[in-house]
């Protein structure tokens, strides 16, 4: 109680402080309206990367913010594993790896005395894994950092993988597996995987019950010996330290750390080509799921021109928010759905995806479907209006600053450059190449890289109320794809067979 009362006096007290500091000296004006209210210009310099970067034995990169407005401390460890790594007949193992690597206890503590520790010293350390890299992290007051980094290097470096603790944690992801097609948000996220890179890539495997429960703790051990070591690590520490002091004693800490196996990098990419057209799964809900999307580009140069044009493109079309068209159109002119967006990604290590998606009432999915092919035909064709643009441009150029906001995501975003290969020099044109972007590209880029020929589109709902279009005759799904349909199976939870 007496920690809330005094956060909540602090915070008083330093609202108090802005009215205070905003008050003019003498009486000023105000405006009679929003839109008359008058600022001075943004200014924002963007961080030395250099200034924050430290050097670690092997390789390892270090990027550290200090910040000394809080007795906190976050550090975070990037690893090159994870999904990618995995045997293909054990989906699932860096997952699970990483998990067991928190729960599973350490050659010095049984998992529940590690529980006990990290409770008393009210650190949150933690352990997950992705497609192509994995984390461990630790959050902790500054005056129990040395714990807390024990902590986090026994369990980096000496995971021992409970057999109970194993059981229990394979036992929560059969439970897991059992709910798969309970959400049709689930059903269209895996649909949509399979559709764009297969099934046999390592991002969109999904295991199966038999697959789960072949993994053993030797498989624990054995991924975490070939895989778990510091080539390529990237740490990002923020918070209250001193730059110098804790470089060392991360130094310190990771001397000796035995060399993973060496794979090739980057991972491969997916040889999968999608199939445009149209799919559907079943599924009784009363509003259809849908996902319309093809591949889209690899970055191959962080300066290319196109890239800034390509956000601001989207933005417009459907990643603006309400600003956007299709929110505008499918929200608030036709009131069909609550909303609507397009996403443009650039793949890091393979193409990425361009995607637009919604979900509306089963009798409005064709109309609502009709008008985002309309604004994607329109986008492709006509060049966007100068308010889109200015909004547009104004958005990204404005909200920029908040990447660096705080020392978090400084040292966060510094240290991401890193993992993607990434020019930190990035940032500081970011706003130049954004003001550049004019109509012309816009429409350009748009043309060059939205293609209507290779969308493949996905719906999830109940087909014979999607089917026939709404009572007003104003669009059927009979006019997308041919009026051809490939209706895909509703697959066993747990062997993802039909």
């Amino acid at each position: 109680m007496r920690a809330t009362m005094n956060t909540a006096a602090v915070t008083l007290l330093l609202g108090a402080g802005a009215v205070l500091a905003l008050a003019p000296a003498g009486a000023q004006s105000i405006a009679a309206r929003p839109e008359q209210l008058q600022y001075g210009p943004l200014r924002f310099e963007v961080p030395d990367a250099a200034k924050f970067r430290h050097e670690l034995p092997g390789g390892i990169v270090a990027y550290i913010a200090p910040d000394r407005s809080l007795p906190l401390v976050s550090v975070v460890l990037h690893l090159r594993t994870g999904a990618f790594r995995e045997p293909a007949e054990k989906p699932g193992l860096a997952a699970m790896t990483a998990k067991l690597m928190r729960v599973g206890g350490t050659a010095k503590r049984a998992p529940d005395e590690f529980d006990e520790r990290a409770d008393f010293l009210a650190a949150q350390v933690g352990s997950s894994s992705g497609n192509t890299s994995s984390r461990v992290s630790l959050n902790v007051l500054s005056t129990a950092l040395d714990d807390g980094l024990d902590l986090l290097f026994e369990m980096l470096r000496t995971p021992q993988f409970d057999e109970e603790r194993l059981s229990v944690e394979k036992g929560k992801v059969l439970e897991t597996m059992k709910q798969r097609n309970d959400d049709a948000g689930d059903i269209q996220a895996r649909e949509w995987s399979w559709l764009m890179h297969g099934r046999d890539h390592f991002t969109s495997r999904e295991a199966t019950a038999a697959e789960l429960e072949s993994i053993t703790r030797a498989d624990l051990l054995d991924f975490h010996h070939r895989t778990y070591g510091p080539e390529r690590m990237v740490i990002a520490v923020s918070g209250d330290v001193d730059a110098p002091a804790i470089a060392a004693n991360l130094r310190r800490r990771l001397q000796g750390f035995r060399a993973a196996e060496r794979l090739p990098w980057p991972p491969e990419g997916p040889e999968f080509m999608p199939e445009p057209g149209l799919y559907h799964v079943e599924k009784e809900i009363p509003q259809g799921k849908v996902s319309i999307g093809h591949r889209s580009l690899q970055v191959t140069d962080w300066f290319d021109p196109e890239i800034p044009a390509l956000e601001i493109m989207n933005d417009i079309l459907g990643g603006g928010g309400f600003t956007s068209r299709l929110v505008k159109r499918v929200r608030s002119d036709e009131g069909l759905a609550y909303g609507a967006y397009s996403t443009f990604g650039l793949g890091n290590y393979w193409t990425g995806q361009f995607g637009m998606g919604y979900a509306s009432k089963n009798p409005t999915v064709a109309f609502a479907m009709e008008i985002l092919l309309e604004e994607l035909d329109k986008i492709r064709h006509d060049p966007v209006t100068a308010d889109e643009l200015a909004v547009a441009k104004s958005s990204a150029i404005d909200s920029f600053p908040r990447a660096f906001e705080s020392a978090a995501q400084i040292a966060g975003t510094f240290a991401n450059d890193d993992l993607i290969s990434r020019p930190h020099g990035y940032w500081t044109s970011y706003r130049g190449r954004i003001a550049a972007v004019t109509a012309p590209d816009v429409l350009a880029v748009a043309q060059k890289h939205l293609k209507p020929e290779a969308l493949v589109t996905l719906v999830v709902g109940k087909w014979d109320e999607i089917a026939p279009g709404d009572p007003q005759g104003r669009a059927k799904m009979e006019q997308f794809a041919g009026g051809k349909v490939e209706h895909l199976p509703v697959r066993d939870p747990l062997t993802l067979e039909p």
